[in-house]
């Protein structure tokens, strides 16, 4: 197993990390960088759960971008299995190589025996990840939407950073890469994947810091826009929503306000507001909900 001293190359501090992820317009609180920080200076993987829309798979992203690395994505889903993650044999090309070789004999036989060879080994994202070590961000996203069989193979994978492969052997890695995994908490995760990681919450930001998100964002909206379509949001999320907008669905809403309310605009104009409503929130019943209520979330923003 990889070890755990600090990785080479890695922020020096919390505030730097804070700092880089600023730059690449990711605004981290103290508990994310602190959380981030430990990670990669020890090695461990993090798991991020929280609301949807906050930011948790664009964490792995930014970090990819701030250090250079490969981002690697595993997306599960329900029934996703072992060889959708790890690898599989490129079937058509063995055949084909077969079939090319089937006149001459002695060509065929020795062909044979190199058809479960790297050259028709299809790497997935684990395999990817393991080969790459610390030069890869692997975000294991969603999951929560994995059964517990899966969830119990990445136990093993994220243990040792190793791959046995019957035909080729055991591929380890020489140092593990950075590992995010991100959870919606459609299910509750096994205790034992999560001693295995370091553990963050994402909630959703305090208005002021949602503004500057919005502002960094997309830096064309105005700052008085930006504080009404954030207080707007806020009132959302305390109805009886089956979807809440997250913090992407704030974003979405600024810059298409500003959009269709001309460069600049500083009102959030109640007609406007409920022609663009499929911009923050995705659900029909939602939409009832919110209607209904409308003048009272655009009365105050």
């Amino acid at each position: 197993m990889p070890g755990t001293e600090r990785l080479a190359g890695g922020p020096e501090s919390v505030g730097q990390l804070t700092d880089m992820l600023r730059q690449e317009g990711y605004l981290a609180d103290r508990g994310l960088a602190t959380a981030l920080f430990v990670a990669m200076s020890l090695q461990r993987p993090i798991l991020l759960e929280g609301e949807v829309g906050v930011g948790k798979t664009e964490v792995a992203k930014v970090l990819a971008a701030v250090f250079g690395r490969k981002l690697i994505r595993l997306q599960c889903y329900e029934g996703i299995d072992t060889s959708q993650a790890l690898y599989e044999w490129d079937y058509t090309r063995q055949m084909l190589q077969i079939r090319a070789l089937s006149e001459h004999q002695a060509l065929r036989d020795e062909a044979v025996d190199k058809l479960f060879g790297p050259k028709f080994l299809l790497e997935r994202p684990l395999l990817e990840a393991v080969r790459s070590g610390d030069r890869s961000v692997l975000l294991i996203d969603e999951v929560d939407r994995a059964d517990d069989e899966f969830e119990a193979f990445l136990l093993e994978v994220l243990s040792d950073f190793q791959i046995s492969i019957p035909e080729i052997g055991t591929i380890r890695a020489d140092s593990a890469p950075l590992v995010v995994l991100t959870s919606n908490r459609t299910r509750e995760l096994h205790d034992a994947l999560k001693r295995r990681c370091l553990y963050h919450w994402i909630g959703y930001p305090p208005a002021g810091r949602e503004v500057e998100i919005v502002l960094i964002r997309q830096p064309g909206v105005s700052e008085a826009l930006a504080r009404k379509v954030v207080a707007a949001v806020n009132r959302l999320r305390e109805l009886d929503l089956a979807k809440p907008p997250g913090v992407a669905e704030t974003i979405d809403w600024a810059r298409t306000l500003d959009l269709l309310g001309g460069a600049g605009s500083t009102e959030l104009d109640p007609q406007l507001a409920q022609d663009t409503l499929g911009a923050v929130v995705k659900e029909r019943d939602d939409l009832e909900v919110v209607r209904d209520n409308l003048e009272e979330i655009t009365s105050g923003a």
